[in-house]
């Protein structure tokens, strides 16, 4: 699956490292995270996993996008849109 998010936060602060792609593989599968500046002050980041569905793996991603969030807005408080 592919997942994407668009925060405020520079690159750097998104990726500990400096790379601007990295691939991870353990046990839940193999997650191939990007990371690159958009035009204006935004950063695009692009997580691809190879499970299919809403795996453990997934669901991770979209914890990891939810915590960029809450860095780049603090005071935000998210709440269920239905």
């Amino acid at each position: 699956m592919r997942h994407f998010h668009r925060t405020s936060l520079v690159p750097a602060e998104v990726s500990a490292t400096s790379a601007r792609s990295r691939a991870f593989t353990g046990p839940l599968g193999t997650m191939t995270l990007s990371v690159k500046p958009e035009g204006g002050h935004y950063t695009f980041v692009e997580a691809s996993t190879d499970q299919i569905g809403e795996s453990r793996l997934d669901k991770n991603v979209k914890r990891f996008f939810v915590q960029l969030h809450r860095r780049a807005e603090p005071a935000h408080a998210l709440e269920a849109g239905y």
